[in-house]
């Protein structure tokens, strides 16, 4: 059968998150509906991470098998009408052919994601949803200071979610960037995967850094400290962006490459 993957776009807030749910439309069963709309198949899609509700996503990656061949043209054209049609908050950005072996998620060598924060008196109105609101200024370089306490190959058991499932807590988080451009903040990280909840944890941790409640001394004292007690108060989703999916220019002729034990568990790619 054909595999195709696709670059997605999405709104989280009309969502229970990424993953397929019965309590709720989710960005997987909006796509498999539109596929289903359009083919007529029953269609299986495979991202490369999950995320929560409210989560934003501008570069999620999925892969699908259709019984047919399609141009990547008329396929993004395609199923971009049936959402449009259906009223998804969801746009497929890209569609390519991939080999068989390709899958989105266990061949990902990297995943970046952007958290955005509003740091000001006045509330959001067209921002609303879209990133966190802090009516108080933030100091955005004592917050990139704390962040670089976490950088590295940690047992990250403080910055993740009690129902994490995860078989694991050790991650080697390759970036993690605080800057300022006027009134928006943003944090990016970069990792090979992440543990549920781990950026919003980063985010609201640094939060109490940039308020000068604590110092990069504290968040690294928290990171050491391997329990969830520790952790900041966890941010909320709407500032939280799936962004980009790296793989490698040659993907190995395997169904489930060789990777990184970062990635060996069912909650690895949901940071959210």
């Amino acid at each position: 059968m054909p595999r195709f993957r696709m670059t997605v776009e999405y709104d989280g807030g009309p969502y229970v998150g990424w993953q397929r749910q019965e309590n709720g439309p989710s960005v997987q069963g909006a796509i498999e509906a539109a596929m289903l709309s359009l083919t007529g198949e029953t269609v299986s899609v495979r991202g490369a991470g999950r995320t929560d509700s409210g989560v934003h996503a501008m570069g999620q990656v999925i892969h699908a098998d259709l019984s047919k061949e399609w141009s990547s043209y008329q396929l993004q054209n395609a199923l971009n009408a049936h959402l449009r049609l259906a009223g998804e908050r969801v746009s497929i950005l890209d569609v390519e052919a991939a080999p068989e072996f390709f899958d989105a998620r266990f061949s990902a060598l990297r995943r970046h994601y952007l958290y955005r924060i509003v740091s000001r008196r006045a509330p959001l109105a067209l921002e609303a949803g879209k990133a966190w609101w802090v009516p108080k200024v933030l100091d955005h370089e004592v917050m990139h200071a704390a962040a670089q306490r976490l950088v590295g190959r940690h047992d990250f058991s403080t910055f993740r979610a009690a129902h994490c499932q995860a078989n694991s807590p050790v991650r080697t988080l390759d970036r993690l960037d605080v800057t300022r451009s006027g009134e928006l903040i943003e944090i990016r990280a970069t990792a090979q995967s992440f543990l549920h909840n781990q950026i919003r944890s980063f985010a609201g941790t640094l939060k109490l850094a940039g308020e000068g409640k604590w110092t990069p001394e504290d968040v690294e004292a928290a990171l050491e400290a391997r329990d969830r007690k520790a952790c900041g108060p966890v941010a909320p989703p709407d500032g939280l962006y799936f962004m980009q999916v790296d793989y490698p220019d040659v993907i190995p002729d395997r169904r489930r490459p060789v990777i990184d034990a970062d990635t060996d568990d069912g909650d690895a790619d949901d940071p959210s």
